[in-house]
């Protein structure tokens, strides 16, 4: 089954071109079905690519999928044009009643502040004790990650000497996860971070299972299993180039900035990089949403009563 987003998001035409099975909304009316629910809230400042990531890997599933776009409200973006937030966008005060199977929130680029310091810590604050209970389950992603573990369980970031940032191998620490179903022993994932976490702050919650790790790179992959929360440290998400993007990009602003780790051909910036983690992209996002699928409850408003 196809994602269902709006017929005129500009992630529509560039899924449907990869051959993303994608639904239109009058399609969507003649399924006699309950649509999964998963929202994604993008802090992320170019949100029409993170949108096209997020899209690509949840439409893959078999499932129909109801992709509902959400911002924080007291945030203005900066690289993002008011008329597509306006149209494709709504703010969590506008969606804080529904309850969602499932919802993902994204990195941002702060993570050198402290999270006390960021505008809309607040907001994010009130924001991760509502998917406590109007979410089945949670998906945090790189800052959004660290952020989310950080205020359940007070887990620390800690800044290192410079960035984390290419393509490491990591290891498969729990192969009967259901969400690790079929993964690789080893397997490649993009890092691109400033901060991390670390395995000895995280052992002492008896909550938290450490699912993947890197020799080089530490903790990857996080699950808390009374909260149904995953914390994804890394970027299973980016497209090829996205490594690129961000190595030109400090190039060409004059900040130093190492060739990313194991990701050109022949460490040469000149070659197309390869996409060696695409397929294990795909199959971490299909268990997440299959698992969502085989536990979630048909009526959306007994989501997260067990957790009230």
């Amino acid at each position: 089954m196809p994602i269902k987003i709006p017929d005129t998001l500009p992630a529509f035409t560039t899924l449907v071109q990869e051959g993303v099975r994608v639904m239109t909304e009058t399609a969507a009316v003649r399924q006699d079905i309950r649509p999964l629910q998963i929202g994604l809230l993008n802090l992320m400042p170019n949100k029409i690519k993170t949108e096209i990531q997020m899209a690509r890997l949840v439409g893959a599933s078999p499932l129909q999928v109801q992709f509902s776009l959400i911002r924080i409200g007291g945030h203005k973006a900066k690289n993002t044009s008011e008329e597509h937030l306006l149209s494709f966008y709504e703010t969590w005060e506008e969606v804080k009643d529904r309850k969602f199977d499932g919802f993902i929130i994204t990195g941002a680029p702060v993570e050198l502040l402290p999270y006390e310091d960021v505008t809309y810590w607040d907001e994010l604050k009130q924001i991760l004790d509502w998917t406590h209970t109007n979410v089945h389950s949670t998906l945090n992603v790189c800052w959004g990650a660290m952020a989310a573990i950080y205020h359940f369980h007070g887990v620390p970031k800690h800044q290192l000497d410079e960035k984390a940032f290419g393509v490491y191998r990591h290891r498969n620490l729990a192969p009967a996860s259901v969400y690790l179903n079929g993964f690789s022993d080893d397997f490649q994932v993009p890092v691109s971070r400033w901060t991390e976490v670390r395995r000895e702050d995280i052992a002492k919650i008896p909550d938290l299972e450490i699912l993947m790790e890197s020799d080089e790179m530490g903790v990857c992959l996080v699950h808390e299993k009374k909260g149904n929360r995953l914390f994804m440290f890394n970027h299973v998400e980016y497209d090829s180039t996205s490594l690129a993007d961000e190595y030109f990009r400090d190039v060409d602003a004059g900040i130093p900035i190492k060739m990313p780790h194991d990701y050109f051909p022949h460490n040469d910036a000149e070659l197309t990089p390869q996409n060696r983690w695409r397929s294990h992209a795909h199959l971490f996002f299909g268990n997440w949403i299959n698992e969502i699928y085989q536990t979630t409850t048909y009526d959306l408003e007994e989501i997260g009563a067990d957790r009230a």
